[in-house]
Order: C-alpha cells, then structure tokens, then sequence
C-alpha cells in the first residue's frame, strides 16, 4: 500500500508512518520543517519534503493520512480530494491499525499518559509480551539496536516500537477533539481527567463526558484501570459502566525518575501488571526501572560555568497545564533540594492560558525565577482573545510569589541564562509545550 502522511513529523503521525513502514508499506509525507523525528524517518527510508502545497502528494496513492494540526482548506488536503484519495485523520487511522490485535491496552488521561506509557512499555516487554507501542515521546526503551546509550536521565529512543503481529497495541490516546473515540481498546488506563483543550470542549462536564464515551467503547468485560482516590476519575469510571480497578490499593515504589506524580502513573501499571498476570515482582522491577522519557523531567544536559567545574544542570519538560507545572516543579524542587531554580515557562496557546489562568499565574510556588520568553501560537490561526503579557508576569510575580521576567524571545533569554543571572549551584528548568525544547538544547550546545 501507498501511504502519505501530511504533517508527517508529528509525535503521533511519526510513529504511526514508521510503523506502517515497518510492515512493508510505501511511505511518503510532508511537514513545515526538520526535526530530530524527521531525520529518523528519512533513516527508515521514508521520503519527507517541505513542499506542502499539493505538489509532492503522488496520484497513485492509496490513503492520504492527515495530523489534527492540517486543517481542512489545506493545499494537501484538496489535493488529495482533487484525486481522489481516501483521506483519514492520524486518530482513524491509528483507530484502524490498532484493529485485529489480541489486546489494545490505551493510555488516557489530562495529564501523565506518555510517562504512563513509558512504563507500561517496559511492563510489557519485559514480561515477554513483544508489544507493538505507540507513544507521544521518545522512550530509551524504544531505541534502535544500534543506537548508543547516552547516560543522560530521558534521552534518546524513539516513539513507536514494531511487536509480535496482532498480540499487543499499547498506545497512548488523546483527547483532543474526541481522537481517542476512534480507538476499541480492551483496557484503559485513566490517569486523571481534570480538564483542558477548552478550545474545543465548552465545559469540564463536555470535557468528561468525552472520557465516559471512550470507556463506554470497551468491551463488556473489559477494565478501566484508574485512581479510585480522584473523585473525577471515579465518578467517570462508574458513569462508564465497566470494570473498574482501584490503582490506589498498590503500593509506591522507587523509581528513577522523581515525583509523587510519577509514583502515581506507576500505580496504574502495577494493576495493569496484575490484570496481565505478571508476578508482583518482575512487576515491580521493570516500573521500577523507568528512568523517564523525552521532555519529561529530561535532564538535557550542563550549561557550563566558568567559575563552577560542575556547571548548571538543565532540564526539559513538556509540561504546560497548571497541574502539570505544579507536579513537576515539586518533583524538581524535591530532587535539588536547597538549590535556586530558574523556571524559564513558555505557554502553549493564547486560549490555554486565558481560560486557566487564575491556575497558571500561581503555579510557580517555591522556584526564585520565572522567565516567560513568549507565547507559543499552536493555534493562532482561530485564536482570536490574547493575553496581555505584561499583566501575565505581574499577576505570576504576585500570585506565585517568584520573580517573574519578561524573556523577550527564546534567544534573548538565552542571552539572559548565558550571562549573569545563573549562578553556580543553581537548576534550570525549560517548560512547555512548544519550540521552547530549543532553548534547552542550546543552552548545553550550539546558541541558537
């Protein structure tokens, strides 16, 4: 089969042309610019271009497979009508992947699924169970025999991972725009359900209905597996009707990688392990070997400094939901106790921000610096409100009791931890959502 994929370098829509690549397909796509993902596709031998004006779009194409981010009136998109193609969406078409496998095991939830994932991907394959993954990060787990280990806590992998043929699909689902209702899984797990992409639902009660439908998509004898403890996962889980396990009645366990949070994604697994019947023990040593993912509490590497042989650690995150910033500045604060950390947040979204904001200006409790470099416009083509920066970093100076600075631009705030602000003994943190990743690649390698 002829495959080409618009917006091909996505976390989600990546995996899924590797994947269908893997099984002996003719993959093509398109995207806007390189990346890291784009230059592991080309290394499977998949051609990506930059043209994305309906010129590259081979008419001999079988299915056309579009990311959420290409809207309808896109050039590729008509082009494809134009010839007749059969054009899905990357949730159909992953839905219709998905299809066929012994056990679909999903991952949901506001916040926590690729990390979720993440440790339900060695749950699975160190119990033998030769999965196929698809997942919003990269996981070291997911490296390529021949790619070296880095040493660096989150670094490497790749975000999809090709398993015994129709045995198991873990995959994570979104929620974004009611994606994970083209999913039939016979186990979810609900991390949390506490609400977002307000851009699309018009209310939290929209917003978890949404969850209650995809649970209702399970089979009779099918399992919710969630935090009986969350009166919102539960309420959505007894609405739906299936089984559900209470994931709260398993135990902490020590992990690589910091954060009540993360104990918490652990928990799920752990019933997941019981649900597969995986002993308690080989359990508990492949979650407890999960040393995190891709902008996940990633420690990207040290700025140095002049006057300090050890240099500044800096770490990247993809958290960008006031609950998510919150958990992860905790874990942070915990793991490098006593020091001074630098937050440099860029928020993902004018219509995110706007919506959650009494959250996000007091979100930042407990660092000494907060650096708002700009707005990451996701969506700037239907965003229409924005937000008044200036009062933004105020209200979170106020709120958060933090200093709180106005970046600039994601190189002049490189500028700024270059210079003087960033003392020995110090951490900084990158959060976000968006290109803020950039920052802190740069910041330990080549300026931006």
């Amino acid at each position: 089969m002829k495959i080409y994929c618009s917006g091909i370098g996505g976390i989600g829509l990546s995996a899924y042309a590797s994947l269908q690549r893997a099984a002996g397909n003719d993959v093509s796509g398109s995207d806007r610019s390189e990346s890291a993902l784009i230059t592991d596709l080309r290394s499977q031998g998949i051609t990506v271009v930059f043209d994305q004006s309906g010129a590259s779009v081979p008419a001999d194409t079988d299915l056309f497979v579009y990311s959420e981010a290409i809207p309808a009136d896109a050039s590729e998109r008509k082009r494809a009508k134009e010839l007749g193609i059969k054009q899905q969406s990357y949730p159909e078409a992953l839905g219709d992947l998905s299809e066929g496998y012994e056990t679909v095991i999903a991952v949901c939830g506001t916040h926590g699924k690729s990390s979720t994932t993440g440790m339900a991907t060695r749950l699975l394959m160190h119990s033998g169970r030769e999965p196929t993954v698809v997942v919003g990060t990269k996981l070291k787990e997911l490296d390529p025999p021949s790619s070296a280990a880095s040493g660096l806590r989150g670094a490497g992998g790749r975000n999809w991972r090709k398993g015994r043929p129709k045995g198991t699909f873990l995959m994570e689902a979104c929620e974004y725009r009611h994606s994970f209702h083209h999913y039939k899984p016979s186990i979810i797990l609900l991390t949390n359900c506490d609400g977002d992409h307000f851009d699309f639902y018009g209310s939290i009660e929209e917003y978890r209905a949404s969850f209650v439908k995809f649970l209702q998509q399970l089979p009779k004898d099918g399992v919710v597996i969630t935090h009986g403890g969350d009166p919102d996962c539960a309420a959505v889980a007894k609405a739906s009707g299936r089984t559900v396990i209470d994931a709260d009645v398993y135990p902490f366990i020590s992990l690589r990688t910091p954060g009540r949070h993360m104990q918490q994604n652990a928990q799920l697994v752990l019933a997941l392990a019981d649900v597969l019947s995986v002993p308690a023990t080989q359990a508990h040593a492949a979650v407890g070997g999960y040393a995190g993912s891709w902008r996940r509490l990633e420690l990207k590497g040290i700025l140095p400094r002049a006057q300090d042989d050890k240099g500044v650690p800096v770490i990247d995150d993809y958290g960008h939901h006031p609950k998510e910033i919150r958990a992860t500045l905790d874990a942070i604060i915990a793991e490098y106790l006593g020091k001074r950390i630098i937050c440099v947040f860029q928020p993902h979204t004018h219509d995110r921000t706007l919506k959650m904001y009494d959250e996000f200006v007091g979100a930042f409790r407990g660092v000494d610096t907060v650096i708002i470099p700009n707005i990451y416009e996701a969506r700037k083509d239907i965003e229409t409100a924005k937000v008044d920066l200036e009062k933004f970093i105020k209200d979170i100076a106020t709120k958060s009791g933090v200093r709180c600075i106005d970046g600039k631009s994601l190189k002049e705030t490189e500028a700024m931890l270059r210079g003087d602000m960033v003392k020995p003994g110090d951490v900084i943190i990158c959060m976000g959502a968006g290109d803020i990743t950039n920052l802190a690649t740069a910041l330990v390698g080549p300026k931006i």
